[in-house]
């Protein structure tokens, strides 16, 4: 199927030929618009723009689909952005079209088309013709959709590129869409789109799997991350696979799944679990393996142990050897209850990293309600937590508002830059999170509230208590487990993760090569914005290259040029005693030590190396025996 838009004049040709003379367009525009322009006939072309369902029925169906929501929600925010920085919207439907969520910036659109971009507006082909979401949806593909090619002509301006996404059985469960001006939407777009739909394919069957999931790729370096063949095996059947598996075994979900296992992969493949394996695929090419048990099909177990393998592959961040481990462990908290806090400099990925927790916790099914406490100014901020009832102010919504943490019922609540809180409103903060009831502005019902609290901040919370600017109680209420997000520079996997973002920035979809040099350059640089700051510049060096090329050292920015290396912290580093990098790898080791109140496991992780080195550099502090003063 060609993906490429035909030229606007040959467009203009084919709406003549098939709107005015009822002729076949075929010759003049791609194979998949003159598809779904003739499945389109019976929908009017002169149809006004609808409005979206009512926001009850939107919820009920947002619920039927919460574990695609919730499956697909890093994506969207990976996505937004990319959509925000050029001016384009990202939407996520459900199997019928139905715009589940949207986010990015509709300002480019008439506002009668910003409403039919809303959530609740069907975009399927019987109910607007040719689109990308519904033409996607239709033909099962990933495509483009640009100006006149949408069948109603009041689409003519926007140009779309959207991917469908597949349950591990084959049926459709959604798809993903970027949508902005035509000059806007291009191959890159269409490429994000494929690979983010990949990416929620690849989580929804992990969260789903019971009994055992076979791992593999013919690259043992892709085991672990949405680039892998994935399939599951429920008493002795092939009950589920990806679409990588059925591309490394050149079969379709039709003439796969339901197989007797053994018959399929040999005798042997039980021997397989949690150990890595080569298996014969037919023509005789092997393939890395590794086999897990998610737990027992049909048993108590099984939904535990899906979350568990969710956990561990929950999005391309939790597949990284310092984000997995923190990620496991707040998991087991957060489903016990206990808050979380999250430390981490700006632009570490605090919120992804919250997001994603809750997506593998016991929440997943729930809302995820965000509330960024620096941002709201603080004359609004408690009627955005707490809710308000009609009148309460002047300027009050007439039937009043719920509240956030309202909204939160029956899933978590993410309060992103706790410290911002005023003092003032820390004390009614902390009444709520003790008893479980919020009162909205204005008197009213108290209203019973349940939900896990996951916290962020750059910021260190005692040295605000010492300072006075936040209640002792409060911290010791959120902060009942704290993760500590490495900066970018801390990472010992820098460089596999900068790997993996390049090729995720748009890469992959041109086709790119990192050469070496650029990459030992860019693990060099500090980045003081973090991931934020990296993915920038990534997809700037993607947008600048031509496709199919080679980048290099010389593309890179000026600055990174100018920059002093980072250090590697390991063991080699610390054994050489008059190394030039010794007196930063000291600092470094004091500071981590200092930002982690001198728990030397969290500062380990926080650099990236084992807790021995941290214990080394602690031995070679103290002073020798008998030198100590009295």
């Amino acid at each position: 199927m060609s993906e490429a838009s035909a030229p606007s004049v040959s467009v203009a040709q084919a709406r003549e030929l098939f709107f005015a003379q009822g002729r076949d367009p075929a010759p003049w525009i791609a194979p998949h618009i003159s598809r779904s322009w003739q499945r389109s006939r019976p929908v009017d072309p002169h149809c006004i723009d609808p409005t979206p369902m009512a926001p009850s029925l939107l919820n009920e169906r947002r619920e039927q689909a919460m574990r695609l929501l919730s499956c697909a929600q890093p994506e969207l925010d990976g996505l937004a952005e990319h959509a925000v920085g050029n001016g384009c919207i990202v939407a996520l439907s459900d199997a019928s079209g139905l715009i589940l969520e949207e986010i990015g910036s509709p300002d480019f659109l008439p506002k009668a088309q910003r409403v039919a971009l809303q959530p609740g507006v069907e975009w399927s082909e019987s109910h607007r013709g040719t689109n990308a979401i519904g033409t996607a949806l239709a033909e099962r593909e990933a495509l483009m959709v640009l100006g006149g090619e949408h069948y109603l002509a009041q689409n003519g301006r926007l140009g779309c590129a959207a991917a469908p996404i597949f349950s591990g059985r084959g049926e459709l469960a959604g798809a993903l869409d970027i949508s902005g001006e035509t000059a806007r939407v291009n191959h890159h777009a269409l490429g994000l789109v494929r690979m983010a739909a990949q990416q929620v394919e690849h989580r929804m069957l992990l969260a789903e799997a019971s009994g055992h999931v076979l791992r593999f790729h013919a690259r043992p370096a892709l085991i672990g991350t949405a680039r892998e063949g994935l399939m599951v095996i429920e008493g002795g059947r092939i009950v589920a696979a990806n679409r990588v598996a059925l591309d490394l075994f050149g079969r379709t979900w039709e003439g796969l799944l339901d197989l007797d296992a053994e018959e399929f992969l040999g005798a042997q493949w039980p021997r397989m679990e949690h150990r890595r394996s080569l298996l014969t695929l037919p023509g005789g090419r092997q393939i890395a393996t590794v086999m897990e048990r998610t737990g027992t099909a049909n048993s108590g177990t099984g939904r535990s142990g899906a979350r568990q393998v969710m956990a561990a592959n929950a999005a391309p961040l939790d597949n990284d050897d310092v984000v997995r481990p923190l990620l496991a462990r707040a998991v087991r908290v957060l489903n016990e209850g206990v808050p979380v806090l999250v430390n981490g400099e700006t632009g570490s990925g605090k919120e992804v990293f919250s997001r994603r927790l809750h997506a593998a916790s016991r929440r997943s099914a729930g809302p995820f309600v965000a509330v960024d406490c620096a941002s709201l100014p603080e004359t609004l901020i408690e009627a955005e937590l707490f809710g308000y009832e009609e009148g309460a102010f002047t300027g009050a919504r007439r039937k009043g508002m719920p509240g956030r943490i309202r909204e939160a019922h029956g899933g978590v609540l993410f309060l992103d830059e706790i410290a911002e809180i005023p003092l003032a409103l820390q004390t009614r903060l902390l009444r709520v999170l003790e008893g479980r009831v919020v009162t909205p502005l204005g008197g009213g019902q108290g209203v019973a509230v349940d939900f896990d609290l996951v916290c962020a901040t750059h910021a260190g919370l005692p040295a605000l208590v010492e300072a006075g600017r936040f209640r002792a109680d409060l911290m010791y209420r959120v902060a009942g487990f704290t993760v500590a997000l490495p900066a970018l520079h801390e990472r010992a996997d820098r460089r596999a993760l900068i790997a993996r973002l390049f090729l995720e920035s748009g890469g992959a979809a041109k086709h790119l090569c990192l050469e070496n040099d650029a990459l030992e350059r860019l693990a060099a640089y500090r980045w003081p914005g973090n991931v934020r700051e990296l993915r920038s510049v990534l997809r700037a060096l993607v947008a600048l290259a031509d496709p199919g090329d080679a980048v290099t050292a010389d593309a890179l920015p000026a600055h990174l040029h100018d920059a002093a290396p980072v250090a590697d912290f390991n063991e080699a580093t610390l054994s050489q005693p008059n190394a030039p990098l010794q007196t930063i790898t000291r600092h470094a080791i004091d500071e981590a030590l200092r930002a982690c109140d001198h728990d030397v496991a969290r500062a380990a992780r926080r650099l990236g190396v084992h807790r021995s080195t941290v214990y080394r550099h602690l031995a070679r502090q103290r002073p020798p025996a008998g030198n100590t003063k009295d």
